[in-house]
């Protein structure tokens, strides 16, 4: 059972509205430790400059895309056991099938809320307390 507030949270999407709101919603579960970044290559670097327990990543994004990013992170040894949710507009069953192939923890379907973040969360990681 971790804290939340001990959980390390990289949040990638390139819009910066999406970041804040799941900056705003990690917040009311009481996680602190949040960075940022606009897009999968973006998130690669800061990830491997200073790896996360967690990575909340859009899937349709410029540069990279998240299905590339995840596959990216789980071919890095240092950073590759690093649970991963996808954020998805559309959850298709290819998609999730695929993201399941490259080793996604979980999905979260926008629009979403707070509770909902948590419960996907709390699968990955056990109850938060």
């Amino acid at each position: 059972m971790p804290a939340a507030s001990s959980i390390q949270v990289l949040v990638v999407d390139d819009q910066q509205s999406m970041r804040v709101l799941v900056r705003t919603c990690l917040t009311q579960i009481g996680i602190k430790d949040i960075r940022d970044a606009s897009d999968g290559e973006a998130g690669l670097k800061e990830l491997i400059a200073k790896p996360a327990h967690l990575v909340i990543s859009d899937f349709n994004m410029p540069k990279i895309d998240g299905l590339a990013f995840l596959r990216a992170i789980r071919a890095h040894p240092p950073i590759a056991n690093t649970a991963f949710v996808m954020l998805t507009g559309r959850a298709d069953a290819e998609l999730v099938q695929r993201a399941v192939q490259f080793g996604v923890n979980n999905f979260l379907v926008k629009p979403f809320t707070t509770a909902q973040l948590k419960a996907k969360l709390e699968t990955v990681f056990g109850k938060l307390s």
